[in-house]
Order: structure tokens, then sequence, then C-alpha cells
């Protein structure tokens, strides 16, 4: 799998800088183009069954123009030059309209990265349709006949991305990169009298030969989703709560969100005017590392040439630092973190102890292994969320519990944090472990 000739990444730099050349030649001050191409392969299979094979050959590019502090946008996935032509037009013609913003225009010239270290993000997996299916079969399989309870799949989807990302603005910046993208899932369903219970297990990766083995994943789908079966509820009251990891990252999405620019300038977050004050434990530690090789978060530069850098955004439990790019950073009077487009692989430092160690250390309390519904308030910090997961007694899992919904405040839960475990999750763009929080409320029968 490779990209169409018209996508080769010299075509792609000689297209931004002919863009570049039309908006200037159209009075543009200032402009910035991205261009993004892509190709790839998925497939999906059910019960054994082909459900779908595609083949993906995805094209963007968008321009933004600026006249002064007026500015215009448009994007097209025609990359004709005479649909280039027209997109640039119409990105004029709509800055022709709108008023002028004194915080819009590109980042600071000083701060475009000049040197782009290689971040080893392109690995592409030469596989036929043939080949995908016939490893989400065994993927599927190795599932389905774990355990007889399971009885009935939603099938196993393979996805593998090879694609090549240019940026280049009207400072000289011109940079681009190929990166590829690789994911396996499994979903299934199993089976008692009390009833049925689904769960799921996925492996992604830059790298395929880092993935887990196929029949790993299925073997793992069915292992949760067994595990689910014949759940109880809780009774009303306040416990510790463990979040496993593949769940944990999504606390700190929150706090990302609440330190965000957009936020911030629109004064509805309720970390505003934190700089400097205790968010977390003194043993807590977050920072982003953007130049991991291999990372799923990695990039040499954010979505406006900005440099990216490693930096700490929490230390000791302080916030540091926010998550930034030019146009917030001009709002609020600061300067742009290289956060356009969001965070870079930020790690949540490790304690000493793995799931297990935790679920000991908590003793009485509830293991949340899923997280449902959109009852985060970011403006107060108030958490209310539906989950499921398992009870623990004596350090130890004894059942599975559902239609429990978690209440609590993003403030207290933040302070509230025990420990972060060693089982560190790498599946995405925010990495940390299982988060032990010593009390919340959780709300069922």
């Amino acid at each position: 799998m490779s990209l169409p000739e018209n996508q080769e990444p010299a075509t792609l730099k000689l297209m931004a800088e002919e863009v570049l050349n039309e908006a200037r030649a159209l009075g543009a001050t200032a402009a910035e183009v991205g261009i993004d191409a892509q190709t790839g392969l998925s497939v999906s299979v059910r019960l054994g069954e082909v459900e779908t094979v595609a083949h993906h050959r995805d094209k963007r590019l968008r321009i933004t123009l600026y006249f002064g502090h007026r500015k215009g946008s448009a994007s097209t996935s025609d990359l004709r030059p005479a649909a280039l032509q027209e997109t640039v037009r119409g990105a004029a013609s709509i800055a022709r309209y709108t008023a002028a913003d004194p915080c819009s225009g590109l980042a600071e010239p000083e701060l475009m990265a000049r040197d782009i270290p290689e971040l080893d993000l392109c690995h592409p997996w030469g596989l036929s349709g043939e080949e995908a299916i016939a490893v989400a079969r065994r993927c599927e399989e190795a599932g389905r006949s774990f355990d007889n309870r399971i009885v009935i799949s939603e099938g196993a989807e393979l996805s593998t991305r090879q694609g090549y990302r240019v940026y280049a603005n009207s400072h000289g910046f011109l940079g681009g990169y190929a990166s590829t993208r690789h994911s396996l899932s499994c979903v299934l369903v199993a089976r008692t009298e009390a009833g049925m219970q689904r769960d799921y297990w996925y492996t992604r990766a830059r790298d395929w030969r880092e993935m887990e083995p196929a029949e790993a994943v299925g073997i793992k789908a069915a292992r949760r989703t067994v595990a689910r079966l014949d759940p109880r509820r809780l009774p009303t009251g306040a416990v510790p709560v463990l979040f496993a990891a593949e769940v944990a990252s999504r606390l700190f999405a929150h706090f990302v969100a609440a330190i965000g620019g957009g936020a911030l300038y629109r004064r509805s977050s309720f970390l505003l005017d934190h700089l400097g004050k205790q968010i977390f434990p003194s043993f807590v530690r977050l920072h982003e590392q953007p130049h991991l090789p291999k990372a799923l978060g990695s990039a040499a530069f954010d979505n406006e040439g900005v440099a990216t850098q490693a930096r700490d955004i929490v230390t000791d439990g302080v916030l540091q630092g926010y998550v930034l790019g030019s146009y917030a950073a001009r709002k609020l009077g600061m300067k742009t973190t290289g956060n356009a487009g969001g965070v870079h692989n930020l790690t949540v430092d490790p304690g000493q102890h793995d799931q297990s160690a935790l679920l000991k250390q908590m003793n009485r309390g509830l293991l949340v292994t899923e997280l449902m519904g959109m009852g985060v308030n970011l403006v107060t910090g108030d958490y209310s969320q539906g989950a499921a997961g398992f009870w623990v007694d004596k350090g130890e899992i004894q059942y599975p519990v559902s239609e429990i919904t978690l209440a609590s405040n993003l403030r207290d839960m933040f302070l509230g944090i025990g420990e972060v475990g060693t089982d560190m999750e790498m599946r995405g763009n925010i990495r940390t472990g299982s988060v032990l929080i010593d009390g919340m409320t959780v709300a069922g029968e």
C-alpha cells in the first residue's frame, strides 16, 4: 500500500507552495495551508463471514488567508489545479466579509519548527484484502471459541492506514511527515440465564509488528465479556474507586479540556486562573513527550507549524502551564504552547504498583472498566457518569456490577488520587495507568 503518484510528498509540498503563491497574488497579507493524503484498507468479519472490505484513498486541502486581521478559510478534496485556485479565491472572498479580530493570524515566525526530528512514525503494512480478512477471522474465532457462553459476535475489524501530512505558511515554513496507524478490534456477546453482556478489546500501533497478536485480542475480548456475566447492582454510598487504565485516560482528557485555550478565554473552565496552584497530590506529574519514536501522539510541529517541546504541565501536583494554540494565547495575553490540535503524548508518571496491587491497596471498593454518558460540566467540575465494573473486597474482585452512576467533582477527584498504576495505557494520546481515587459517590439501588 502506497500513496498514489499525485499524492507523493514532493508533489504535495509543491502544491502547498503553489497555493501560497496564489494567496499572495490575491493580496493576502498572510496565509497557511494544510494538506492530508491517506490510503488505507479496512475489513470486518462477523461469525466468520466477510461483512466489509473497503479501500480508502482520501485527500484534503485547507487554506486560510488573512487580510490584516480578517480571516477566511476554505477546503477541498479536489486537488486539481483549477479546483485549488477556486478554493483560494473562496477563502479570499470569505475573508473580505469577516470582521477584523486582532487575535487572528499565524503563529509567531520565531516559533516555527526548524529542526525536524525523525520520529519513526511510518511503518506500512502491505496486507492484501485476503490477508487482512484472514487476520480478522483468526481474531474473531479465538474469541468465539474461548467459552461456550460466548453466543454471538459483533465482529472483528482490521484497519491499516498510511498517510502524508504537509503544513506550510507565509513565514516560509514548509514541513511534512509520513505516518501509519494500524488497529484490530473484536466485540463479543455472552449469555447466561440472567441475561447477555457485551465487551471488546483492541490493539493499535504505528508499527504493525508491535500490535498484540490477533488471537490474543480475541481471547482478551472473550475474557472481558465472560467476566461481566450475571452483574449485580450496588447500594448507594461513598466508596474508593479504581479506574482501570483503559478508562482512566478520560479523567485526564477532562483535565486537558479544562486547561485548553478555548475554555479559558471563554471563562468556561473550573480551572480558570489556576496556574501555580495545587490541582493534584504532590506526587503527580503530567508531562508532554512529543518526540517519542513510534508513539501515537508524536509530532515535530503542531497544526500551526510551531515546534513541539517536551514540557511539564503538572509538577508536584501544581499546574505549570496551559494547552494553547496561537489564537487562544493572544486572547489570554500569553504565548502558544505548541498545542494547536491538542496535546502530544501526555504522560501521567506511574507510581510503584500495578492494578492488582492497587486493588489490594484499595481493599474494598469499585473497579471501573467502562464509562457511559457525557455528564461532565467543565464550568463547575461536576462529574456524573454511568459506569460498569467489578466490586472488590479484601483486595480481590468479587463480582461484576452494572447500572450504577459515579458522582463527584473533578476538583475533588484530582486531589483525591491515591496512586497511578504501572499498567500504562499506550493506545492513545494520553498515557496513564490505573488511577485510584480515595472516594466517590456510587449511586445504585
